[in-house]
């Protein structure tokens, strides 16, 4: 079988504070690594030894110089590109400007996979080592049977909520160690009376999460098999979903999962992950980050530089 490759969905780097180009993304390591440096350091210990980079085209030469130059020397690193008019039917919307989503920029990713077992990792999120270990080794003895074989590293809630507003989480509902079905939220908060919820009201209401309620970080583990199902679910989103939102509606990621396990077409084995998620939603989160893997570096977690 194929070794399991890494597909980092890369494409909203240059924007995450506004303005283009990489130098966006702000060095958070003690030698100016950023999050994506630690990410790729983690799958190749893990035992990945080959990447693809979803990112935009016009971000390729930087991109090269400053992320994966480094990491080229011990991976092998592959691109692709999330283009607006990469569409299975249909015409863009008059006036969209807005990227159609991770499910659209996995897919991208998928394609350059080619057969091999994959996972896929947002950019500009830190999972911890274990995850990336725990997903290698689902992809090295998984084998598709009458359903697609699955897997997600979920997190806790309360590992993966920031102190300085709302962020984006796939709500996850789990029975024996099995995805049941996944949600995302798109606003949930840590509340004042110490609570974690989700709003749908713009605050008016909140629905309060457990803390060990388990999330998606969007780090999952795929089959060849998974990326024709993933392109059937976005057909199916130019089509009948929409004209529902056309400037602004997302193909996600967790939506394309969902429905094919609500489908009987996919098993998702949740694989337990009790690390703290860190990531810069906010300017704010940022000296978080940093100390964290500063403490991280001091133990001898990782050698600084992380390519060293």
């Amino acid at each position: 079988m194929n070794e399991p490759v890494l597909v980092i969905m890369a494409a909203g780097l240059g924007s995450r504070y506004g303005g283009g180009g990489l130098k966006q993304i702000d060095p958070v390591g003690p030698k100016g690594e950023r999050i994506i440096d630690y990410s790729l350091y983690d799958a190749w210990r893990a035992g990945f030894r080959k990447a693809v980079c979803v990112i935009k085209e016009d971000m390729l030469e930087e991109f090269r110089r400053e992320i994966s130059g480094p990491a080229e020397k011990y991976m092998q690193i592959e691109y692709a590109f999330q283009r607006m008019e990469d569409i299975p039917c249909g015409q863009i919307p008059e006036g969209r400007e807005k990227p159609w989503g991770t499910g659209h920029a996995a897919l991208a990713g998928a394609k350059v996979v080619g057969e091999a077992p994959y996972a896929v990792i947002n950019a500009d999120d830190f999972y911890g080592r274990r995850a990336y270990q725990k997903v290698f080794q689902f992809l090295q003895n998984v084998q598709d049977g009458p359903l697609m074989d699955l897997c997600m590293v979920g997190y806790q809630v309360a590992n993966t909520v920031t102190d300085n507003g709302m962020v984006s989480r796939g709500v996850c509902e789990t029975r024996d160690g099995m995805l049941t079905r996944v949600v995302e939220r798109t606003k949930i908060s840590k509340l004042p009376e110490g609570k974690i919820g989700y709003t749908e009201d713009d605050g008016a209401t909140w629905t309060y999460l457990p803390p060990d309620t388990p999330v998606s970080m969007q780090l999952w583990g795929f089959t060849p098999q998974f990326t024709q199902g993933l392109e059937r679910e976005f057909a199916r989103f130019m089509q009948e979903d929409l004209e529902k939102n056309p400037l602004k509606g997302e193909f996600y990621l967790p939506f394309a999962v969902n429905a094919l396990v609500e489908q009987g077409q996919a098993q998702v084995r949740v694989l337990e992950s009790p690390d703290k998620w860190y990531g810069v939603t906010y300017r704010a989160d940022r000296q978080s980050v940093v100390d964290a893997l500063q403490r991280l570096t001091d133990q001898g977690e990782y050698p600084s530089p992380v390519w060293s």
